[in-house]
């Protein structure tokens, strides 16, 4: 069996990344994106799972509950942190802390987690893929 040189397996890596990068900007893959105003100075992340609704005075699914993006982009001052919504999911299971966030007009109700929780889920998750 011919050994690949480190190339050769970088390259086949980088080609990976550019078609999910095609497809993230191109359509192929949806994105749910959110401006973390907070997270420089708290170090966390807020994800939504319950909203408020007024109309009919009750709490709803919302955020993560609900969406059907294939991806969460996360910006934050200036940078994106993209995860794959199955992983988030995972990481807010796992990692996530209960919060509830009152600002009106729409309380809601979710999570606070750290961005590096969120890359040891998909660190564990890409591992067994890889292997």
């Amino acid at each position: 069996m011919p050994k690949f040189s480190d190339f050769d397996l970088d390259f086949a890596t980088g080609q990976n990344g550019e078609e999910l990068v095609k497809e993230l900007l191109t359509g192929g893959k949806t994105v749910e994106v959110k401006t973390d105003i907070k997270w420089k100075n708290t170090g966390n992340l807020y994800i939504e799972t319950i909203c408020w609704y007024n109309a009919s005075s009750e709490w709803l699914p919302s955020g993560l509950s609900v969406t059907k993006a294939d991806y969460w982009g996360f910006v934050l001052e200036g940078t994106v942190l993209l995860v794959q919504t199955e992983y988030l999911r995972i990481a807010v299971a796992q990692y996530g802390h209960p919060i509830n966030c009152n600002i009106p007009p729409n309380p809601s109700k979710g999570y606070l987690i750290k961005p590096e929780h969120i890359l040891a889920v998909v660190k564990e998750q890409t591992k067994t893929i890889d292997k």
